[in-house]
Order: C-alpha cells, then structure tokens, then sequence
C-alpha cells in the first residue's frame, strides 16, 4: 500500500507544525526546509497555496493519500452539517487514527501497522484495514495474542490522552467508539473550511 516514507521534520518543518509528533528537528529549525535557510525571501502566498498547504497537511496529519481524502471530502459533502467538520469527523473515525488515539501506538504509522499485521479486533473480529470506519458502539480491541507486545504496553504505559468519543479499558486492552466527535473536541490544528473551498473551485 503506497504511503509517504520521506523525511518527517522536512514536512514538519514545512507547515510549522509537529504533525508527526514532538520534533527536535522542528524545535531547532523553525522555519521552512530549503537550501536557503531562514534567510529565504519568502513571496506572498495566493490564497490557492494557502488552500493547498491545509489540505496537504490535513493528509499528512492522517496519512491519507490524494485519491482517499477526495473521496473522503465527496462523502463529506453527501452527509448532513458543514462539509468541513464533516471531514474531520470521518477522519477520526478511522480505525487507524482511532487506535493512535487510544494510545496504542505513540505515532498514526504506528497504528496503522499494528492494524495492518491483524493486532486490532472491531467487535471481536480482526480487522486489517486501517481506513475502516467505525461506527458509533463499535469496540476496538487488541488482539488475545497481540497483548503482551512491548510496543503496545510501552505506548499505553505512557500515554496520558483522553478524549470525550473514546472510552478506554486498559485492564481488557479495549476502546468503544462511543459517539462521532464534534470538532471542538478535534485537538488538531486544521482549518477545514479552505479545504472546502479549494474543492469547491
């Protein structure tokens, strides 16, 4: 399955912002990649960059690929409320993001591996595709065999996150999907409504 594999700080870096996590790199550099450094005369960006760069951080964010988030934002913009909330909300309830959030994994990669090497039950049955979207009820849990990983006891031993549409069981290594978020309750920096508008072009 193709995903971004490059450099994370250079794309951190890029839309300022540690969107892959804390980074040092980012910390030390806060200023955009290039050979020029800090220095670079930097032109006004049209409003079609600016539009472009949310969208591309939005799929960064989520490791969503172009053809996934544009049909993503098509069966946003089918469902009833604002577009741009819409597709934040579909986001999140991917099974992916919502094992990152869970704190089974410190990283969305990390997730989305773990899904993908059939470590993650919905509803007591493996499945292993990460872009699975969950509905309000469903019970994400680790796989019996899968619970004694280092990887996931490290991440759940130091994960102090919890978020209102997650319920999580650490003692039987379980979530519920207790209802679909609003985006106040979204902690990520994405301002959805110029990526309605660059689709609406």
């Amino acid at each position: 399955m193709a995903r971004y594999t490059g450099p994370k700080s250079k794309i951190a870096r890029r839309f300022r912002d540690p969107i892959f996590g804390p980074d040092k790199a980012l910390e030390r550099k806060n200023y955009g990649p290039g050979q020029h450094g800090p220095n670079k005369r930097r032109g006004k960006q049209s409003e079609y960059s600016i539009q472009l760069m949310e969208k591309q951080k939005a799929k960064y964010t989520y490791g969503i690929l172009e053809k996934q988030f544009s049909n993503l934002f098509k069966k946003a913009s089918r469902m009833k409320g604002i577009t741009g909330e819409n597709l934040l909300i579909l986001c999140e309830s991917r099974l992916d993001n919502t094992v990152f959030r869970l704190g089974l994994s410190p990283t969305r990669r990390g997730a989305r591996q773990l899904v993908g090497h059939k470590h993650i039950t919905v509803n007591g049955e493996i499945v292993n595709i990460p872009s699975y979207t969950l509905s309000v009820g469903d019970v994400v849990s680790v796989r019996e065999k899968s619970k004694s990983l280092e990887t996931i006891s490290t991440s759940i031993s130091s994960n102090y996150a919890k978020f209102d549409w997650l319920d999580w069981n650490p003692t039987s290594m379980e979530g519920k999907f207790l209802n679909k978020p609003n985006r106040e309750m979204i902690p990520e920096s994405i301002k959805e409504q110029l990526i309605v508008e660059l689709y609406s072009k």
